[in-house]
């Protein structure tokens, strides 16, 4: 079935019957997301919120988050989604600096919000769980049982199905993940336009520069919702007509039976879970009908070669590929043909922005020298109350999200790595993400994180972190197995000079590692 009248808004009244929440639980169509759209839209008005004032969520994945949004972004407000995984000082950080004035949540997570919400000050009423009743772990029924003020059912109870009158765009406003201090928000100005207007920017933009398509899609959010690229994508996957399947949590086998069931054509995923997914058994990835796939976008982290290789040969030329930030959006594409033809690109600029590499001093570097990466054409932004920090990421017109990168003679972009990560060995720099994907091709490593740790002659020297595949035995065996693995694939001066073992690493659900925080946990593990 074709989209008539493509937009959200558009086959909400023209083809009400259309499916946009595929899973879980039961089908939801376009009209019956609309009307829950403008009953909280309406709810949140006679909470005495208006344009320019924040909401947030803390919810794993599941539809409620897609109704939110969409009434925030209806309704002229701001919408921080919060990782569930924060402890409560980090969730009342971030509740008390946007200056929410309600949050969303669920029985899981609503004790640490309740706590969170009283550090921050939100007044009494400002807490709304999602649920309609406490879960059997939580003790006692109703809202108030888990902490919230109020379901949001009970909320939404009489509002009105119809929409709005003066129905004003809104906006995310993702908080950096904080790899040094404390997180900030980013946040760009509201536009005073109904919001199928700027959606219809935004999927115009979407269809030119990264292939996406109105039509009988289905989309998979497996990613965490309350990131960038993740949320993004759902969002357009409504605006475009395509069902949406919301996964609570990616699990390798489990996200294979899914796209098998519900025929998903359209994902967007990170190197992580590529990674998990190759090291299932052959006879278990086999298993699994992946055909119906046409698009899975990959970003957040550099893959490594050899895994993008890999996938490809499994999936066929699907992986579209792009860099950007929660800042600037997608800078940069490659699609599956570009990469093969050029291996390891993140892609090349797309239509309306400029990429330079620029040295510590702001001088531009020629093709081949590695540099911070800088580019133009981001919406404007600002770092919610810290000019400093925005004007310390600009140069011109240009922002940099800190990577180190290059450019080839074609103007293709190849990523090193952080700049806070670089390795500075007697002189010579190391690029962490070039060894670890040099290491993650070994069938005994699960994940792995390099660091740089101080060294009296070097300055600093290279510790591989490796998490074991399952079935490997971590040991001195395996450590000299994964050295004599490096040797023809690292020049000598590359290779860790330690490797130890963890049991986990601590990786984001959206497949981020902070280096950083590593780091420090095992310099204070090594204290004397």
């Amino acid at each position: 079935m074709g989209v008539e009248g493509v937009g959200f808004y558009e086959i909400a009244a023209n083809a009400p019957d259309r499916t946009a929440i595929l899973a879980p639980g039961e089908p939801v169509t376009y009209g019956e997301l609309h009307a829950r759209v403008n009953r909280l839209s309406h709810a949140l008005r006679g909470l005495g919120l208006g344009p320019g004032d924040t909401i947030a969520t803390v919810l794993g994945n599941r539809p409620e988050f897609l109704t939110v949004m969409l009434a925030a972004m209806q309704s002229g407000l701001y919408l921080v989604p919060v990782s569930r995984h924060l402890t409560v000082p980090e969730i009342g950080y971030i509740l008390g600096d946007s200056g929410a004035k309600a949050v969303f949540t669920e029985n899981a997570h609503a004790g640490v919000v309740a706590e969170a919400a009283g550090e921050a000050g939100l007044p009494l009423g400002a807490r709304i769980g999602v649920d309609d009743a406490a879960s059997p772990d939580a003790g006692g029924t109703g809202a108030g049982a888990t902490g919230a003020d109020r379901t949001l059912a009970d909320l939404c109870a009489g509002a009105d199905a119809a929409p709005p009158a003066d129905r004003l765009m809104g906006s995310v406003m993702l908080y950096t993940s904080g790899t040094t201090g404390r997180p900030k928000g980013v946040r760009r100005p509201l536009m005073e336009i109904p919001p199928e207007l700027l959606f219809d920017i935004m999927r115009q933009t979407l269809v030119r520069n990264i292939g996406l398509e109105p039509g009988d899609e289905v989309h998979l959010a497996v990613g965490p919702l309350y990131h960038s690229a993740p949320c993004v994508h759902a969002l357009m996957a409504l605006s475009l007509g395509h069902a949406v399947v919301v996964a609570p949590r990616f699990q390798p086998e489990e996200t294979l039976a899914t796209i098998e069931r519900y025929g998903v054509t359209n994902s967007v995923m990170v190197p992580t879970m590529f990674h998990r997914m190759l090291g299932l058994p052959e006879e278990v990835r086999a298993r699994y009908d992946v055909s119906s796939l046409r698009q899975v976008y990959h970003t957040a982290a550099p893959v490594p070669v050899e895994t993008k290789r890999r996938m490809l040969d499994w999936w066929g030329p699907v992986l579209y590929e792009y860099y950007g930030s929660t800042e600037s959006g997608p800078v940069v594409v490659a699609t599956p043909h570009d990469w093969l033809a050029h291996p390891g690109t993140v892609g090349r600029a797309v239509e309306g922005v400029q990429i330079k590499i620029l040295d510590s001093d702001g001088a531009e570097l020629p093709p081949g020298e590695t540099g911070l990466i800088y580019a133009t054409g981001q919406p404007g932004f600002e770092y919610h109350g810290d000019p400093g920090k925005t004007a310390a990421a600009m140069h011109g017109e240009y922002y940099t999200p800190g990577d180190l990168g290059h450019l080839d003679e074609g103007g293709w972009l190849y990523m090193s790595d952080r700049r806070t990560d670089l390795i500075i060995s007697g002189g010579v720099n190391i690029y962490p993400a070039e060894i670890e994907a040099a290491l993650l091709q070994h069938p005994a490593v699960g994940d792995v994180a390099v660091i740089g740790v101080p060294d009296e002659d070097w300055g600093q020297s290279a510790v591989a972190l490796v998490e074991p595949a399952d079935g490997a035995e971590p040991g001195d065996a395996l450590a000299a197995e994964l050295l004599e693995h490096c040797a023809p694939r690292l020049a000598k001066l590359k290779h860790p000079r330690r490797i130890e073992f963890r049991a986990e690493l601590p990786r984001t659900p959206s497949g981020k590692l902070s280096r950083g925080r590593v780091r420090d946990a095992y310099l204070r593990g090594h204290e004397s």
